[in-house]
């Protein structure tokens, strides 16, 4: 008990110093993340994984919005290794944005680099992760932007806040998971347990003692940071008896929505208010994932991972504590009931500022491929080896990363020929597809737009080899989620039905499976911006793409240039 009200505590000053009632002057600060090997037990087996300052998960940085921090990173792991302030935009400074061999090549094992984070707009949950293999499954944080001096929140200020963020845990190295899978051409091994704050809770008898708890009083709210870190999984989450409001995602405030639960695709962040309003009792906070199962994956983590709310109090808990109700794990009609309800704040001080028009009109599809093998000899399907592409290219990364190569005139790293159309055009979300379109080309193509641009892109998913959903996340840039709808786009009648009043602004947003979403951006930060799918497997099978903006005319229009000590490649 002593342990909770200390955490508790610790919450409180943390709220008062950032968030609340004390407001200290903002200034440049320094931070040091280590990482390193540390040895942690779940299901009743220990493994070694890379961690910072030996947490897991990582450590939380506090910040105000507009704050510029400086983070020295030590690579004492024995990987390579990049971080990445998932939606911090870092307005002309792409140099420390993270995807490896996109902006910058890896922190070399033994090597020592200094970061810098550089916030503006953000304000809410955003989170950092490693950018490199699938390293980010236990490298990773959050990140907490608080309001700026003089200041508030949008909404009742809460009694407390609590960062919840979900993941995955393997009982072997996950970078062995991820090798094994590229060598056989198969989908790699599903988890063995979802997380929440690091432990499956106690459905898993050896991690009873470790299941993460929130102690609440009677009457008062409660502000939860729920982020997605899983590397694969899509999430219901919901607390049982409890409703949640949601009032920001990904870095923005929102009007209020209530809802029995939400769903969460990897990368995203949602902020959500809970009223500690039920009878004093223990009660189930719950994830699962939501899979749409497709016909050539099968694998997927059928878990459910809990933690627990408990009043404050003398009562005798029930035993076990309620379980949420969770919608069915391929229900894809619940996946999109809170996308279809969030609506941007759009007020004086959150304005909404939509292009109404665009001069770029880009439509993407993103589809599930396959190689063939010899012989059919692979574990993909039908004996070939999965792999993914953005209008049909699956992206293949250089050696010498883009940003550098862009900046200094290097020659032969990148094309600049990425198409704006899919190069073949049939009926997207059609349930039986020739096996012509499961192949795609192979190349490291990028989109160049220019400064100030106003850019739509449309996101089709498609039916090749298998439909599924995919959460795509822009770096450098937040962006309005404007229109959605499932099946395939329709460019005379969808763009009538627009939201171009109080779109959501995210940086993370999921094309629904066999579906579309709409997204609008004024492409006002130069520089060198990753587009790819937050499924770490279908990254790692080439479903990205890069964005080069180019400079404006005036000086605080142009890039800055890069720090003396990036690392080498």
């Amino acid at each position: 008990m002593w342990l909770i009200m200390k955490v508790f505590l610790l919450q409180i000053l943390v709220f008062l110093l950032f968030g609340g009632g004390i407001h200290c002057q903002a200034s440049i600060r320094r931070l040091t993340f280590v990482v390193k090997e540390a040895s942690y037990t779940r299901l009743c087996s220990t493994k070694n994984m890379l961690t910072v300052n030996g947490q897991f998960p990582g450590p939380t940085i506090y910040a105000k919005k507009g704050e510029t921090i400086i983070v020295d990173v030590y690579n004492r792991g024995k990987e390579n290794l990049w971080f990445h302030r998932h939606g911090v935009t870092m307005p002309r400074y792409p140099w420390t944005d993270g995807p490896e061999y996109i902006t910058q090549c890896p922190i070399q094992p033994g090597s020592k680099f200094t970061q810098k984070i550089i916030l503006s707009t953000e304000e809410g949950t955003l989170w950092w992760h490693a950018h490199s293999d699938w390293t980010r499954a236990t490298v990773h944080g959050a990140i907490i932007i608080y309001p700026k001096n003089g200041t508030k929140y949008p909404f009742h200020k809460p009694n407390a806040e609590v960062p919840i963020i979900l993941g995955e845990w393997w009982k072997r190295d996950v970078n062995e998971v991820r090798d094994e899978g590229l060598a056989t051409g198969a989908d790699p091994n599903s988890s063995d347990a979802l997380l929440i704050n690091g432990q499956p809770g106690d459905l898993y008898p050896c991690s009873k003692s470790g299941t993460f708890k929130l102690t609440v009083d009677h009457g008062k709210t409660y502000l939860l940071r729920i982020i997605n870190a899983a590397l694969h999984e899509a999430l219901f989450f919901a607390i049982a008896k409890h409703k949640m409001t949601v009032v920001g995602t990904d870095g923005s405030y929102t009007k209020p929505l209530t809802r029995d639960y939400i769903t969460i695709f990897p990368g995203q962040t949602f902020d959500v208010l809970l009223e500690a309003n039920q009878r004093p009792d223990h009660y189930y906070m719950a994830a699962i994932t939501y899979s749409v199962a497709p016909k050539y994956q099968d694998f997927y983590d059928n878990t459910t991972t809990t933690a627990i709310v408990q009043y404050r109090g003398y009562y005798t808990p029930s035993s076990p504590p309620s379980l949420p109700d969770l919608p069915a794990y391929n229900d894809t009609d619940a996946s999109v009931q809170v996308m279809a309800g969030l609506r941007s704040l759009a007020d004086a001080e959150h304005p909404c500022d939509v292009p109404l028009s665009t001069n770029t009109n880009l439509f993407y599809t993103v589809s599930m491929n396959s190689y063939p093998c010899v012989n059919n000899s692979c574990g993909g399907a039908n004996g070939t080896r999965f792999s993914s592409s953005i209008n049909n290219i699956s992206f293949d990364f250089p050696t010498i990363d883009i940003l550098e190569a862009y900046y200094y005139n290097i020659s032969g790293v990148y094309g600049n020929n990425f198409p704006s159309f899919p190069p073949l055009v049939f009926d997207f979300t059609y349930d039986y597809l020739p096996l012509v379109y499961q192949l795609p080309s192979t190349g490291t193509e990028v989109r160049v737009l220019e400064y100030n641009s106003t850019v739509e892109i449309v996101l089709q998913d498609t039916a090749v080899l298998a439909e599924t959903h995919h959460p795509m996340h822009l770096h450098g840039y937040s962006f309005y989620v404007v229109g959605w709808g499932f099946g395939n786009f329709d460019e005379n009648r969808d763009p009538l039905r627009y939201n171009l009043v109080d779109p959501p602004f995210q940086n993370t947003i999921s094309v629904p499976s066999k579906g579309w979403v709409a997204i609008r951006f004024e492409a006002s930060n130069p520089g060198v911006w990753f587009l790819h799918c937050h499924v770490e497997r279908h990254l790692t099978w080439g479903m990205e793409t890069a964005f080069i903006v180019k400079n404006g005319k005036h000086p605080e229009a142009q890039m800055l240039p890069p720090p003396s000590d990036m690392p080498p490649c």
